[in-house]
């Protein structure tokens, strides 16, 4: 099947929910057997990974239905539902490491797992290394005899540097080293991670499977080769998500494929029209044909999505706080991927340690929404003049 239509049948079992066409909401904690006989097999089965649901933690026909359609759709082996985003990273990476393992990090991930790293995962004895988004193959002269995991994040979070995902993932093969990533920019629809050599792809499913800024949700896909060591770290430690929020999940990922065509269409039109500010430095968005990432995004990715970064000339903060506190229609928030537009400031310079930003001036990030082109750049506008003014 084309993406388009597995994403509307994977996951979903009619003829097991008394023909509803979408999975119903179970809530359940405690499953009971017919028998004794039925609970020692249910628990062989559950031991062997088999399908069947044999206690609320280790999912319902809510979490699994979810669970089944990005496992397809990403291309992987099987999945595992997190109560956010977060919480997936951490469950990914908690399965594969140990007390004296090495961990490799991109230097441009998301700023929590950044923390995890330096944080929980050194108190526990791992240690990390940041590396350059841009090293590829270059990347087996950091690999150490303990090193364990590769982390990566392409786009990278906030500065959207794409990495070449196949070079990594093919040194990593030859040293044994598993890699995982985070693939929430590019999704399940627009980036297939196990196609490039990825061994687990984690995603907050938060953003755009969601789409309508009302769950909490992570999604870990690992390949067949990963898959029972990512289930077994994940069920001790108890990680599972709530079957509303999961429900709310699966029907967001339905029209995933419809949004993002329009979220990228509006992504890169108001990113043009912003690059051609002059109060712009640049424009991080790897769809653009300038950006230093595009030959690697056109060559791996099948879209964008709608979040992308903006680089200003030096201003003074009071010009700056003007331009963005007067936009009335992107939200000053965290996260995205909602049917709504965002902006947020960032500031890269106090977030490396392995590469240096080069840019002084102030940065803010923007998820472009499902409003219409025309009302976006308007207002856009209008924030531009403020800033002017005000400068």
């Amino acid at each position: 099947m084309k993406d388009e239509t597995l994403i509307i049948r994977a996951g979903r079992h009619p003829h097991d929910n008394h023909g509803a066409v979408n999975p119903p909401v179970y809530h359940a904690s405690t499953i009971l057997a017919d028998s004794l006989a039925d609970y020692e097999q249910k628990s062989r089965e559950r031991v062997a990974d088999k399908p069947g649901t044999y206690y609320g933690r280790f999912g319902t026909p809510t979490t699994l239905a979810l669970e089944e359609a990005v496992a397809a759709l990403e291309g992987g082996y099987k999945a595992h539902v997190y109560p956010s985003g977060l919480a997936a990273c951490s469950g990914a990476l908690l399965a594969f490491l140990s007390a004296g393992d090495h961990v490799l990090m991109t230097d441009s991930v998301y700023g929590p797992t950044r923390s995890l790293a330096n944080g929980l995962l050194k108190r526990f004895g791992v240690s990390t290394t940041f590396y350059d988004p841009l090293i590829g193959a270059g990347i087996e002269a950091l690999i150490q005899p303990n090193t364990k995991v590769i982390y990566l994040e392409s786009p990278g979070s906030l500065t959207f540097e794409v990495q070449d995902v196949p070079a990594i993932t093919g040194v990593a093969h030859r040293r044994g080293v598993t890699t995982i990533i985070d693939n929430t920019w590019g999704t399940p629809f627009y980036f297939k991670p196990f196609e490039h050599g990825v061994d687990v792809s984690v995603q907050a499913a938060t953003k755009y499977i969601v789409g309508h800024s009302d769950a909490m949700m992570g999604i870990v896909t690992a390949n067949k080769e990963h898959w029972m060591r990512l289930r077994a770290g994940t069920n001790e430690l108890g990680q599972t998500a709530g079957p509303d929020d999961a429900y709310l999940a699966q029907r967001g990922l339905r029209t995933m494929a419809v949004r993002l065509k329009q979220h990228w269409q509006t992504g890169v039109q108001l990113a043009e029209w912003i690059a051609r500010q002059p109060e712009v430095q640049r424009v991080l968005h790897p769809a653009l044909p300038g950006d230093p990432g595009h030959a690697l995004w056109k060559r791996d990715f099948r879209g964008a999505c709608g979040l992308f970064g903006v680089v200003l000339r030096p201003v003074m903060h009071e010009a700056f706080a003007a331009m963005i506190d007067g936009l009335e229609l992107y939200g000053i928030g965290a996260s995205w991927g909602g049917y709504e537009s965002l902006v947020v400031p960032f500031a890269p310079q106090k977030l490396r340690s392995a590469t240096q930003w080069p840019d002084p001036g102030p940065c803010f990030r923007i998820h472009a929404g499902l409003e219409h082109i025309d009302d976006l750049v308007a207002d856009m506008e209008a924030g531009f003049k403020r800033l002017r003014a005000a400068a």
